[in-house]
């Protein structure tokens, strides 16, 4: 049995951590020369200057390690999923406020008796509008705020597929929304501590038409839909100025996702109506960055998915170069 010992915190005691860390910092602004990539999970909002291009390249090896029961109970996981990953990161400053966020992501899994993927996937694409509607003033602990609108494209393979492996997608255009906010604040000895806190919703807009063996877990011979639950995310992140170069960083973040809906009949003519098990889990992912100058930078750490439900305990070391041009 796997159990890792960190205790999943509700969100009023995370709001009461990071109320009582804010509530002892001093009213000065950040250091001025602070340099930044940011952190693993959060997201960061808009660019500071039209025309900025912002591409950062994540990759990402994650292996389960074990799995939670519906009680939140761990179980060792055998045999095990893994998968090595590249997401990628791009935005584009439309106006100093408006910015357009596209994001890649190249995937290849493989696992004993399920085989290797037929070489690398695609996954689904999603695309975000932000906007800040809020400019941070330090002085006056005004925070920097944002809106986050888009749509996740279903161009990962989900249907008729060849292999388990080869499922990268939903099938179904899914609408998101998030709202972040990002404040920076000057601890003693002018380290400067960056506070993002962010909350995703996400909800399919469509249907997925389902043929045989298809990321829903269904098989050949089956037609019907499927449809993706509704999703979300809520987490914040600390990051710490060591110096000009480099950055202490730690993200805190729940998931959680209702169950997918799928409807239709099997090889042998049985009706399926069913909608699966909802999940929760919850991930902290230290890292430590390195900036070169305020336009270049890396971060190397890990996420660790270490409470949950109906979902796996999972590792996933990670590590990302962020370019600004």
């Amino acid at each position: 049995m796997v159990r890792l010992s960190f205790p999943p915190c509700s969100r009023s005691l995370c709001a009461v951590l990071v109320g009582s860390c804010l509530a002892s910092l001093s009213s000065r602004p950040a250091h001025a020369a602070q340099w930044y990539t940011g952190s693993l999970v959060s997201p960061s909002g808009a660019k500071s200057h039209a025309g900025d291009l912002g591409i950062e390249p994540y990759y990402t090896y994650s292996q389960p390690v074990g799995t939670f029961a519906s009680n939140g109970t761990s179980h060792p996981l055998h045999p095990r999923q893994q998968t090595f990953s590249n997401s990628t990161l791009w935005k584009y400053g439309i106006t100093d406020d408006i910015s357009i966020q596209t994001h890649t992501v190249i995937s290849y899994g493989w696992k004993h008796t399920a085989g290797h993927s037929h070489g690398p996937q695609f996954g689904d694409f999603p695309v975000d509008f932000i906007w800040r509607f809020l400019h941070p003033n330090p002085k006056r602990f005004i925070p920097d705020l944002n809106l986050f609108a888009g749509v996740v494209m279903p161009t990962g393979a989900y249907s008729r597929l060849r292999s388990t492996q080869d499922g990268t997608g939903t099938g179904a255009y899914v609408f998101r929304v998030a709202v972040t906010e990002q404040s920076t604040y000057t601890l003693p000895g002018n380290h400067a501590l960056r506070l993002r806190v962010w909350n995703w919703w996400r909800h399919a807009l469509t249907s997925a038409r389902l043929h045989d063996m298809t990321t829903y877990g269904t098989s050949a011979g089956f037609h019907g839909t499927g449809r993706p639950g509704m999703s979300g995310q809520t987490g914040f992140s600390l990051e710490y100025g060591i110096n000009q170069r480099w950055v202490l960083a730690m993200d805190l973040a729940r998931d959680w996702a209702n169950g997918s809906h799928l409807k239709g009949w099997t090889a042998t003519g049985t009706r399926v109506n069913k909608i699966s098990a909802a999940s929760t889990d919850w991930q902290i992912a230290p890292a430590v960055e390195y900036n070169w100058n305020p336009r270049w930078g890396v971060i190397a750490g890990a996420a660790v998915y270490y409470a949950g439900h109906n979902t796996g305990v999972k590792v996933a070391p990670q590590f990302a170069v962020n370019a600004v041009f």
